[in-house]
Formats: structure tokens, sequence, C-alpha cells
């Protein structure tokens, strides 16, 4: 056999350099135990229940805050600058919250814009217990923050957060449109903290609707009926007590 094909069946040779580079490279991390577990899990998946936890949070909380659907609608001025952040100066589809719904079971973001009356609270509390999980709420301006320049009025709610759970408040009267998208960015950062161990609804048993307010003489939250009753019932009691005692004298 010629030497053009011998030297194909020959053991290669390393250069020795190399072998010292090796032999020192072996021995400086052959006890490094953070070293070797370093390099497995680069080459193998090696995770717990909480990292896999993690990564689903990261996918799943990734595309609620990238496709928020917010409910079409407004009450004062503040709808306004909210219709205006829409629009293709400001271009709220830029962070994926432009599909605006004309249904509150399609929506999934409730933005209070303008001031919130006695009698459109009733509707405002309504819609959002029509709204499905996981479902958000952004207080836009003053007037729907705290009542804004009309607190003092008979017929004001000064804060819808009295009523629905909100999760960012926007200042301003009227917030520009600026300010509206930095709330949207501020909710967006809570929704990419937050875990599905965690939230709402994923917890056994139903979420539990808010009761609608009762508008009559004034508004009436069910919610604080009993406080209410246990509240009004030493007064009513001492009320019947005088009219008893008045009542007697007629009798006798």
């Amino acid at each position: 056999m010629s030497d053009s094909k011998t030297h194909l069946f020959r053991t290669p040779t390393l250069d020795p350099d190399v072998l010292e580079a090796w032999s020192s490279y072996v021995s400086r991390y052959e006890n490094d135990a953070d070293f070797i577990q370093q390099q497995v899990e680069q080459g193998v998946m090696v995770t717990t229940f909480d990292r896999v936890v993690g990564m689903l949070d990261q996918v799943y909380n990734w595309g609620r805050r990238s496709s928020i659907w917010p409910l079409g609608f407004g009450l004062a001025c503040c709808a306004i600058e909210m219709i205006a952040t829409a629009a293709g100066r400001y271009d709220i589809d830029r962070f994926g919250a432009g599909l605006f719904r004309a249904s509150p079971r399609q929506a999934d973001l409730m933005i209070v814009s303008g001031t919130v009356t006695k009698k459109m609270v009733p509707q405002i509390v309504r819609l959002w217990n029509q709204m499905p999980e996981p479902r958000y709420c952004i207080s836009m301006g003053a007037c729907a923050t705290g009542g804004g320049p009309f607190k003092e009025g008979y017929n004001v709610v000064s804060g819808i957060d009295k009523f629905v759970p909100v999760d960012v408040y926007v200042p301003g009267c009227p917030p520009t449109p600026q300010a509206f998208l930095h709330g949207l960015i501020m909710l967006q950062r809570k929704i990419d903290g937050q875990s599905i161990r965690d939230v709402s609804w994923y917890r056994r048993g139903a979420v539990e609707e808010i009761p609608v307010p009762v508008l009559g003489a004034d508004l009436i939250d069910l919610r604080k009926l009993p406080a209410i009753r246990e509240a009004a019932a030493p007064a009513a009691l001492a009320a019947d007590e005088v009219a008893a005692d008045a009542a007697a004298p007629a009798e006798a």
C-alpha cells in the first residue's frame, strides 16, 4: 500500500500544547460543582415546577398584554382624549390595544373616561359584570378618580373605585393622550407581573358579581345595606320608643 493511502489509517496525534491546555482546563474545573451544573444545564433542560410555571407565565402574560380589547364607551370630555389616542397621531394599536369592542362580552379593559354620575353608576357596574375574566379597569381623569371639580355635586360619585376595582389611575383634567398611553403601559407592566397561581379567575369557586346599585332618592350600594340597617336600627328603635311614649297618655 502506498504512503499516500496508509496515512489515512494512522492514529492521529494531538499537539502537546493542546493536551497540556486541556489537562489544565480539566484540573481547574473538575472539582467546581457550580461550573459542572452550569455545563449540564446548557446541554440538558434541568428545571423545576416553579420554572415551568414561570415560563408559562411569561408566554401567558405576553399574550394578554399584547392583545388588550378596550370597551368602547365614554362618559364626558375625557372620552375625547381617549378617542384621540386611537387616532393616527398617537396610534394605540402600537401597544396592541386598538381593537375597541362594542360589546362588554368581547372586551377585557374598561376605561372609565369622564364624570361618573349616580345615574350612570348602575350601568357601569352592569357592564363590568358582563365582561369576562381576565378584566381590567383604568380610571381616566380626575372626575372618574375622585369626582374632579364636580365632587361636591349632588349627582356625582366621588370615585368609580367605590363600585368597580380599578387597576390604574390616570390623573389630569382632562389627561392628555400621552398620559393615557402611560397608564396603558403601567397596566401592561402589571399584567407582566401576574402569575397564574394567584390570579382571581383561576381560583376555585365562582367569581362573585358586584351588586348593581339602586338609584332612588339617592344612590344605594347594596353591599353596604346591612351596615346601614345596623347603624340605623338604634335610631329607629329610639324613634319607636318616643312614639310609644307619646301615644301612651292619649290612650289612657
